[in-house]
Order: structure tokens, then C-alpha cells, then sequence
């Protein structure tokens, strides 16, 4: 049974598009992966490491990744048209729950952060170090970032002076550690970045009236109809 309360928040974090910022950066084509880590040494033998997966053309972009709570999903941003679509198996159907944005929204941040001094490097590229603090964080953490990659292919992270590379996101179940471990210079193909026909294109309010109704019948609850 789908949580729709953590759905909820999954789709709030998840689905933000920001405007372009004025910062020039590189364009990028290709597949990221990152690594997905929870920091509680307690927790890791209950929930093991898995992978995100980002491809984009720099333009689009789609991200596979894997929650607790939803199991497997799709994000696919079209930052050209400000709109983004969630792709989900429910037991009653597949959808993709659309969002669409203003350009010049104001979005508001849950991370802030300072500047370090010096570099690292990861896959053997220097990245940038910050210190970020979150209201769930016990203290500061230190991510990295590549300065010459817009940050705009990781979700709630693009007020960010870079693409992160190693990061920390606070979730219900715990900090998560992403760690990018493979970066491949492509062409993706385009078919990767459509709704496939069999999803059913909804609205979020839409999708948890269906998903409601759904929870209702399965709870026997009787549904009266106006």
C-alpha cells in the first residue's frame, strides 16, 4: 500500500525546477551514477546502498532512482518547457503525475552553505569543497561540487555553485550519503526522455484522488457518489 502522506513529501522534494542563474557553465551530455549510502552504520545492513541514475542531453534529463517508500521510479525534467513528470507502478496503474512551473518562482532552499578553501578529487576530477548546513543535520557537512557543471541535473540542490558530486539529503529514514561513482560523456538516446504510452498522465491532485479512492475500497470504506 502506498504511503500518500511520504508520496506526498517524495513529489514536493523531488519535482522543483528552477530558473537558469547567470552563471556560465559547460554543457553536459551523458549518464551520471551516483551511489546511495545511508550514514547510520546501524541502518546499512537493513537498508542497502543503491544507485542513482541521471542521463541528460542538457536540456532534458531523466533520473531513475529507488525509495523505501515508492520502490522504483522516474523523474523526466524538460527544462526547456519548465515541466516535469513522475513516473510511477502503482497496483492500479502506471502514471506519470505532471508538474508544471512559472518561470521565476520563488523556490525556497532547505540548505545553505559557505565556501571552503582548497580541493578534492573524485573520479579523478578536482572538485570544489562547501560546508552545508541543514535544520536536520547535527552539524555542518562538507559536499563537493564540480564548478563547471551546471547543478541543475540534481533536484533541490540548484542553488548550488556547481553539480554536486558528493552530497548528503535528509530524509524520514536518515541521512543519505550521494557519491558520484561513474561519469560517461554521451549522447543518450532520446527515447529515454519520453512518458511511455501505457503511463496514464495525471495531475498530482488527480493521482491522490485515484490513489484515495483506491485506499478506500481496499479498507472496504463505502464511497458515496454525489
Amino acid at each position: 500500500m502506498i504511503k500518500l502522506f511520504s508520496l506526498f513529501i517524495f513529489i514536493g522534494f523531488t519535482a522543483k525546477i528552477s530558473a537558469q542563474t547567470a552563471q556560465e557553465f559547460e554543457n553536459f551530455s551523458g549518464k551520471l551514477v551516483y551511489s546511495v549510502t545511508i550514514t547510520d552504520t546501524s541502518l546499512q545492513k537493513m537498508i542497502p546502498s543503491r544507485q542513482m541514475i541521471v542521463y541528460t542531453n542538457d536540456t532534458l534529463i531523466r533520473i531513475e532512482n529507488t525509495t523505501d517508500q515508492l520502490g522504483y521510479q522516474v523523474i523526466i525534467k524538460h527544462l526547456t518547457f519548465n515541466k516535469s513528470y513522475l513516473l510511477l507502478n502503482t497496483p492500479i496503474n502506471n502514471y506519470a503525475i505532471q508538474t508544471d512551473y512559472n518561470d521565476g518562482q520563488e523556490i525556497k532552499y532547505p540548505y545553505s552553505y559557505t565556501t571552503k578553501r582548497g580541493k578534492r578529487k573524485i573520479l579523478g576530477l578536482k572538485a570544489r569543497r562547501l560546508m552545508v548546513s541543514h535544520e536536520n543535520f547535527e552539524e555542518p557537512l562538507e559536499f563537493l561540487y564540480l564548478p563547471q557543471y551546471t547543478p541543475k541535473y540534481i533536484n533541490t540542490l540548484e542553488n548550488f555553485p556547481g553539480l554536486p558530486v558528493l552530497y548528503y539529503i535528509s530524509s524520514v529514514d536518515g541521512t543519505y550519503e550521494y557519491r558520484l561513482i561513474s561519469i560517461e560523456k554521451t549522447t543518450p538516446n532520446h527515447d529515454l526522455f519520453g512518458v511511455p504510452s501505457d503511463y496514464k498522465r495525471v495531475t498530482f491532485d488527480n493521482f491522490l484522488n485515484e490513489m484515495l479512492q483506491y485506499q478506500q475500497q481496499s479498507e472496504g470504506i463505502e464511497i458515496e457518489h454525489e
